[in-house]
């Protein structure tokens, strides 16, 4: 079955080319808060607020989502409020409480967790006020819309990465997996197992989800899964970057960074440098300037009382409905490919190619 809504269908006339642009005349200002308006006309009414989930899972968040985010906005000249978490539950709903009763007509949440982020949405809806699931799909919830990319695609990507960097040898691999709040997690788990599975060669040694994608208990409850195996581990499949570089930081303690392969996820500063010294095999980019653009296209379309062109539905396995969705396709980084994300503003070269990483950047033709 799939989620109602009330929503009438008009199309929307060019505002992806609009919304998705990072650039543009910035004449709307932005306070500390985190809130923005365009002081000219604008095609869209209401206001958007949205709630991103903390500074701790990964920097992406803040580094570039919300900068990817109020570009959006501004370009489209809409209202909005952004804020962030801090990975506390009761401060989201304490900041969705405040937007609502400041009038956000539309409210997007990366949630922390299923359970909140439905009462959450429930608590919206009973407002009038038009909800998103940004990232992450709330199982249980009442989301309009959910816009992310292919989550189930990264975990197929990051299984067939390790599996390129391991090539045909016997190999033992630990599993370093997401938060267990995390839908997500649980879809870039079911990817990586999908083609690894089938793969005779490997075995896993070890696998263990990572509560609140804490990169510190990443490290201790690596270090856990590294002596119960003996230290005959061939390849890490980590989550994300973050989770990566915690498990790097093991290895590198035991002198097999960079014999051991790992994963990542997020294309983030410190997962790029990994990558180009060789002690990361590779991570997935998902660009923020397209996941914000899709999320502005949608969050106007329902300031504006219309419905939202989607690439498909995604099935919440809580109740089995299925919620109208955008998602869009990650890709692979390599050391071979690193310019890719450079090249499409993901990240700046001056960022990553710093220090001893600046010869590793000439090697690999950033510059």
């Amino acid at each position: 079955m799939k989620r109602k809504h009330s929503f009438v269908l008009v199309p929307l006339l060019g505002l992806s080319m609009a919304l998705t642009a990072c650039g543009g005349d910035d004449s709307s200002g932005s306070d500390d808060s985190g809130t923005g308006s365009d002081s000219g006309s604008s095609e869209a009414v209401g206001k958007v607020g949205v709630i991103l989930p903390d500074t701790e899972s990964s920097v992406r968040w803040e580094s570039a989502d919300r900068p990817a985010l109020e570009a959006a906005f501004k370009e489209a000249g809409v209202e909005y409020d952004i804020q962030n978490a801090e990975g506390d539950a009761e401060r989201m709903t304490q900041i969705a409480d405040t937007m609502i009763g400041n009038g956000v007509t539309v409210l997007a949440i990366v949630n922390l967790d299923s359970e909140s982020g439905a009462a959450i949405q429930e608590k919206a809806q009973s407002q009038g006020v038009a909800t998103i699931d940004y990232d992450r799909l709330t199982l249980g919830g009442s989301a309009e819309y959910y816009v992310s990319f292919d989550n189930t695609v990264v975990g197929e990507l990051q299984g067939q990465g390790l599996a390129d960097c391991l090539g045909d040898k016997d190999a033992n691999i630990v599993y370093l997996n997401g938060s267990p709040t995390d839908n997500n997690a649980t879809l870039f788990a079911e990817g990586a197992h999908s083609v690894l599975d089938g793969m005779s060669n490997y075995k896993v040694v070890g696998e263990q989800a990572v509560p609140d994608w804490d990169n510190e208990e990443a490290a201790t409850i690596f270090q856990q899964l590294y002596t119960a195996a003996d230290g005959k581990v061939d390849g890490v499949l980590a989550a994300n970057d973050g989770l990566g570089g915690a498990a790097i930081s093991i290895l590198e303690g035991a002198g097999q960074a960079g014999k051991v392969p790992v994963t990542g996820q997020d294309a983030t500063v410190e997962g790029l440098q990994n990558v180009l010294a060789g002690t990361q095999c590779m991570t997935v980019y998902k660009s923020a300037t397209k996941e914000a653009g899709a999320l502005a296209d949608v969050a106007i379309a329902l300031a504006n009382g219309d419905e939202a062109d989607v690439t498909g539905t995604t099935v919440d396995s809580s109740d089995d409905s299925e919620v109208p969705s955008i998602l869009l396709e990650p890709q692979a980084i390599t050391k071979d490919n690193v310019g890719d994300v450079i090249d499409d503003g993901g990240q700046k070269a001056a960022d990553v190619c710093t220090g001893k990483f600046a010869d590793l950047c000439t090697e690999a033709g950033i510059s």
